[in-house]
C-alpha cells in the first residue's frame, strides 16, 4: 500500500486525483498547512506528497525545500500554474517528481500514477 499526504485547502480541486488513488491501494492523509505535514513526516513514512502551490502558511516550494532537508527520498508532486519552464526553474535541484495542474484530471492522475509506479518499483 502506498502512504500519500495531501496538502491543500480545498479538497475539491484535489479530490478527482485522490480517488484515482484511492483505486490504486493509497491510503491518503489530508492536511492544510506545511507545519502540520512537517511535523507528520518526522513522524510516519510517507511515499508521495501531493502539494498544491499555495498553503495557508507557505508556498509548495517551500515546504519542499523544508522536505528534502528532512527526507529526501519522499516524492514530491506540485500543483502548480507555472510555465513547465518555470516550474523547472524553480524546482531545479529538489527532486519535485512531477508539476500538476491545479486542478488535476483523471489523465493527469494517471501519469501521477505512472511515474509513481516506475519510481516505487511497481508497488502497485
Amino acid at each position: 500500500m502506498i502512504k500519500a499526504l495531501i496538502l491543500c485547502d480545498d479538497k475539491g480541486a484535489l479530490s478527482e486525483l485522490a480517488m484515482m488513488l484511492e483505486k490504486k491501494d493509497t491510503d491518503i492523509t489530508w492536511v492544510k498547512t506545511g507545519s502540520l505535514a512537517l511535523s507528520m513526516i518526522v513522524k510516519e513514512k510517507f511515499d508521495l506528497l501531493i502539494i498544491d502551490e499555495s498553503l495557508k502558511d507557505m508556498t509548495g516550494i517551500d515546504l519542499v525545500k523544508k522536505v528534502v532537508a528532512i527526507n529526501p527520498t519522499i516524492n514530491c508532486v506540485i500543483a502548480s500554474k507555472l510555465s513547465p519552464k518555470n516550474f523547472h526553474r524553480a524546482t531545479e535541484g529538489l527532486g519535485v517528481l512531477m508539476q500538476l495542474p491545479l486542478m488535476p484530471s483523471k489523465e493527469d492522475a494517471e501519469k501521477l500514477l505512472s511515474h509513481l509506479n516506475k519510481v516505487l518499483g511497481n508497488r502497485f
